[in-house]
């Protein structure tokens, strides 16, 4: 059984992730905003499989409290950890505002890279060969009108990542970021019937990419059958032009 630490569970991508890794036996350590019904009922079909841990990735310090201190401690070794939990801030760079920008960087940017120092001590305290999987975007690669505050954000991660892998590969520890396309979640709920097809005629299959091909593929580069791969973006997006 493998210890996996997700963030943003609570609904869509997150929430497929962590029925998937459960699935697969490993237990996982979720973060998310609040409890909602969904979450409720995955703790109860789980049980001590699934730690639910509850804060505001906007407060990080706090965050970084309660899951590294009081929750996993010195006793507990981490595997692999997820960077699902993100936030959207769409506008045209003509409307841009300082403070939705910045709050949508605490969680996006700044929340994922304090984590992962701490998850790498954690694997290095424990001598864990260990995988993180930060969720990227296809609109790093291909640009949406109004999403460009929200594609540097994933951006960020893909740099950081790529480096990371880099820096503690010697020490088994992995870094890849999965580029998923647009998904029929809730982050994408906002956009209109229109904008959604226009996105969707993009890509090769002519359709949204399904959540749990996301899922299946955080999963694979958790599991020990691709400890080849590391430093890498791995497109999971139906294809897109």
């Amino acid at each position: 059984m493998k210890n996996i630490l997700v963030t943003g569970i609570m609904q869509g991508l997150g929430l497929q992730i962590t029925q998937t890794l459960l699935a697969q036996g490993n237990k996982v350590y979720g973060v998310a905003l609040a409890l909602n019904p969904a979450l409720e009922e995955l703790k109860k079909q789980a049980g001590d499989n699934l730690q639910i841990i509850i804060c505001d990735l906007a407060e990080i310090e706090q965050s970084i409290d309660l899951i590294f201190k009081n929750t996993l401690g010195f006793e507990i070794p981490l595997h692999g950890f997820v960077n699902n939990a993100a936030i959207a801030y769409d506008d045209i760079i003509s409307n841009l505002n300082y403070d939705p920008l910045f709050k949508m960087y605490q969680i996006n940017v700044f929340s994922p890279f304090m984590l992962t120092k701490h998850v790498i001590r954690n694997m290095l305290l424990h001598n864990v060969h260990g995988s993180i999987v930060h969720i990227s975007s296809i609109s790093v690669h291909t640009g949406y009108k109004g999403l460009a505050m929200y594609a540097s954000t994933k951006g960020a991660l893909e740099a950081f990542s790529k480096t990371t892998a880099r820096e503690w590969g010697e020490k088994g520890i992995r870094s890849n970021c999965i580029v998923a396309g647009f998904m029929e979640t809730n982050m994408s709920s906002t956009l209109s019937p229109a904008q959604k097809d226009r996105i969707y005629k993009r890509t090769s299959l002519k359709k949204p990419t399904e959540v749990s091909s996301v899922a299946n593929m955080v999963a694979f580069l958790l599991s020990d059958d691709s400890l080849s791969v590391t430093g890498s973006n791995v497109f999971v997006d139906s294809g897109t032009i």
